[in-house]
């Protein structure tokens, strides 16, 4: 497996990828993600120099976006908050091959590059009630911030997430 940062040729097939994610994530009832995001933030997130995807045998296994900027500033109290940290969006894994371990590298790669960005942590946020993922990062060592985060999205849709950060080494 290897760490490959992102270019625009690439963009069919990590819309594609997503598009997966996306699928599967719906097929487990968790629908924090849809036909629009986060696809349409992958472009965005290359032209930022913020996306990566671990690939093997040709094939992408994950992917995740590293930005240096959340909205949940303010709501979610980290263990330093005056810390520069950088923030990780939009991991996925791909559906055919998850519980490899695949998540796991996926955080250790972006805590690294988050480190090599002068980043003394990496955060996220993530949706209350997707219990995988929260589990996933418990078990490489995330410790749960104070606060929730929430979001109108619409009149039916209010997003509360939890946040998570690591020490960068």
């Amino acid at each position: 497996m290897k760490l490959i940062f992102a270019n625009k040729s690439e963009l069919p097939r990590l819309y594609a990828f997503f598009a997966e994610a996306v699928s599967d994530l719906r097929s487990k009832g968790i629908y924090i993600w849809d036909d629009v995001y986060p696809a349409c933030m992958l472009e965005s997130d290359i032209e930022n120099g913020g996306l990566y995807y671990i690939e093997e045998n040709g094939e992408i296994l994950a992917a995740f976006a590293l930005c240096d900027i959340n909205e949940c500033e303010g709501a979610v109290e980290w263990e330093d908050n005056f810390a520069e940290a950088l923030f990780i969006h939009r991991l996925a894994v791909s559906p055919r091959h998850q519980n490899r371990g695949i998540g796991a590298f996926a955080l250790r790669c972006a805590a690294d590059e988050a480190g090599k960005r002068g980043a003394k942590y990496l955060r996220l946020l993530v949706g209350d009630n997707n219990t995988p993922a929260i589990n996933l990062y418990r078990k490489c060592g995330f410790s749960e911030a104070k606060g929730v985060f929430t979001k109108v999205v619409s009149d039916e849709i209010t997003l509360s997430e939890l946040g998570f950060e690591i020490k960068t080494k």
